[in-house]
Parts: structure tokens; C-alpha cells; sequence
């Protein structure tokens, strides 16, 4: 094939692989009966939203932020283009309502639209057209709208403003608090469908220095395209990638296992190299900050990561298991370790 063929190829190709992007139940019309929060923080600045519905990957079209202007959450039969002209309008100096009515002026189909807007000094707007599927409705107040269609009743709509009004001047982040109150209208019944796959997202940007790496002030955005319990997800990651203390138990790592490793890094002259055998004291069993440092030894002689590479501290997986054993083996002293574990590690009734 020529190298024109081949271009021309590629370029009739083009179409139906940017098709295959989207998820196939959005289908050629994009509705996303939802509800939602979209919300500022003038303390920090924060604009965000956050929302769930039963339709994949949510976050693709609902949400729009922008740092130091507002948000906006578009849904319904779903214009997405309504995301960057409104914020475009208001970083022009367009209220909210102007923006919000010029949008919908020049929309054919603005009854079958719901949409939500907030600027980052509070002001808002917001529209639910006659057409959009019932319950249908949305709810203002202090630096936030709430909108949904196609839900339980109004009970959800209340539910998330209540939470959110019961944040306010909380020290949370922004993004904490608009998941707090997107789980709160999920709780009081949400989204009328059932057996549908569900998606939940949020997203938030912050214009203060040294917030966000990237050019457009985006801090927090998790995407949820698909999960049975959605906005659970979405709390679960939120705490996982913040680290907020309960997202995993601690404890300091304790048993026989544990004792194991120390006789065969002992074995190794890595561990309580001095003493000619082990005592199995009131520390045998623990993992110590001593023996995660004969591991992390070990592991710097074996070439494999450590913490200076980003590994975990102490970390012995089954590659290092592994390992240990080799290097006992060329050390002539497996056989007597193994002998040494039998007791150990005996299987009793």
C-alpha cells in the first residue's frame, strides 16, 4: 500500500475510533437524568462538582470547573458545550443568570436541558426545562445549586443541600464536603432507575499557588466511569489518595512469619549478626524497626527496590521470599534454616 493509501486509510478510520471512545450505552443522544452539586469555597477559592447517575462515566460530560471563575453542571438531555461557554461568559464578566439565559436563548432544545452554574463569589442561576423527565427539580443556597431529574422525589435535592449547608465553614476541602452531600441525596433514594450501571465523579479546581501541578488549576478529579455502589467508590479513592487516616487499619505487623524472616536474616549476618543463635524474646514475633532495616539490607544487596526507589519500607513480598532462600542456598545454610523453621511453622490440632 502506498503511503497516500495508507494516510487516506487512516483518516476514514479516524471517525470510528474517536466513536469508540465513549461508552457505548451513551448511545447518539447524551441524557444523563442525574442530580448534582456544583459549589465555590470563597475562603480558598475552590469551584467544583460533583455528581452520580445511572449512566457510565458521568464525569465525561456533567461537571465543568474553572479556577477563579465558578462551575457548572449540565445534564438532562446533555449539551456539554453549555460547560465552557458559560464559565467563557463569566470569565468575561457575565453573571450567571446573564450567561445562563443567553445559553438557553439560543437553544432549540432548552426545555429538555437542566442546568446549574455558581460564579466564585456566589452568585448563580439555574434552569430545569418543562421536558426533563419527573421528579425534576433544583435547589440554591449559600455558594452552592443542587439539580436532579428522574429521581425518588424531592427528598434528594433537600438531603444534598442540608449537607452541604451543615459544612459550611467546616475546615474541609472542598471536594470532601461535595461527596458528603452527593452520598447523602444517594442515600435518601436518588436516581429513580434501578438495575443500571451507575457512575459517580467529582472534580474541583483551586487557583491558590503551589494547589495543582497542572496548567488549569484541576486538583481533585475522580471519575468513577462504573461501579455497583458508585458513590461509595468515590469516598473510598478520596480517602485512599488523601491518606485521611481510616482509609486502611494499621497495626505493626506480628507473627510467626515474622519470626521466620528474622532467623533467615540472621542466617544472612543482616540481622543481630552478633549473637551466635536467636533469642525468642518478647520482641520475636514483631516486626520491628530493626529487622524492616535488615530487609531494606538485604534488598539494597539484591539490587531489588528499596526506599530510596519508592519501594515501602521492609517490604518482603514473594520476589524477596524468593530471594532469601537463594541467598541461603549459595551460603550453604538453607538446609539447616529449613530445619530450623520445621517447628515452626508445623500445622497442629
Amino acid at each position: 500500500m502506498s503511503r497516500l493509501a495508507s494516510l487516506l486509510a487512516l483518516a476514514l478510520l479516524a471517525p470510528a475510533i474517536a466513536a469508540a471512545q465513549e461508552p457505548a450505552a451513551w448511545g447518539a443522544s447524551l441524557n444523563f437524568a442525574t442530580f448534582s452539586i456544583a459549589a465555590v469555597d470563597p475562603r480558598t477559592g475552590e469551584t467544583g462538582v460533583a455528581v452520580t447517575t445511572r449512566v457510565p462515566c458521568v464525569g465525561n460530560g456533567v461537571p465543568w470547573v474553572r479556577a477563579g471563575v465558578g462551575a457548572v453542571a449540565t445534564q438532562a438531555n446533555t449539551r456539554t458545550e453549555y460547560g465552557q461557554e458559560l464559565l467563557d461568559a463569566m470569565a468575561k464578566g457575565a453573571s450567571p443568570d446573564e450567561a445562563l439565559k443567553r445559553a438557553l436563548t439560543a437553544d432549540s432544545n432548552a426545555a429538555s436541558r437542566q442546568v446549574g452554574v455558581i460564579a466564585l463569589d456566589g452568585r448563580s442561576a439555574q434552569h430545569t426545562g418543562a421536558g426533563t423527565t419527573a421528579w425534576a427539580g433544583h435547589r440554591a443556597g449559600r455558594n452552592f445549586v443542587t439539580q436532579g431529574n428522574l429521581l425518588v422525589g424531592p427528598a434528594v435535592l433537600d438531603a444534598v443541600a442540608a449537607s452541604f449547608t451543615a459544612s459550611e465553614g467546616a475546615p474541609r476541602h472542598l471536594a470532601d464536603r461535595l461527596i458528603d452531600a452527593v452520598a447523602a441525596g444517594h442515600a435518601a433514594g436518588g436516581d429513580a432507575r434501578k438495575g443500571r450501571a451507575q457512575s459517580a465523579a467529582v472534580v474541583v479546581a483551586d487557583p491558590r499557588p503551589g494547589r495543582s501541578r497542572r496548567p488549569d488549576r484541576i486538583t481533585a478529579f475522580i471519575n468513577v466511569c462504573e461501579h455497583p455502589e458508585p458513590v461509595a467508590e468515590m469516598r473510598r479513592i478520596y480517602n485512599t489518595i488523601s491518606q485521611t487516616l481510616g482509609f486502611r487499619t494499621l497495626e505493626q505487623p506480628s507473627g510467626n512469619d515474622v519470626w521466620q524472616l528474622k532467623i533467615m536474616l540472621h542466617a544472612l549476618g543482616l540481622f543481630r549478626a552478633g549473637t551466635p543463635t536467636l533469642a525468642r524474646d518478647s520482641t520475636a514475633l514483631l516486626y520491628t524497626p530493626e529487622a524492616v532495616a535488615a530487609v531494606d539490607a538485604f534488598r539494597a544487596s539484591e539490587q531489588l527496590a528499596t526506599p530510596s526507589l519508592g519501594s515501602p519500607a521492609g517490604l518482603v513480598d514473594a520476589a524477596t521470599v524468593e530471594r532469601l532462600w537463594a541467598a541461603l542456598e549459595r551460603a550453604g545454610k538453607a538446609q539447616a534454616v529449613r530445619a530450623q523453621l520445621l517447628d515452626i511453622t508445623a500445622v497442629r490440632r
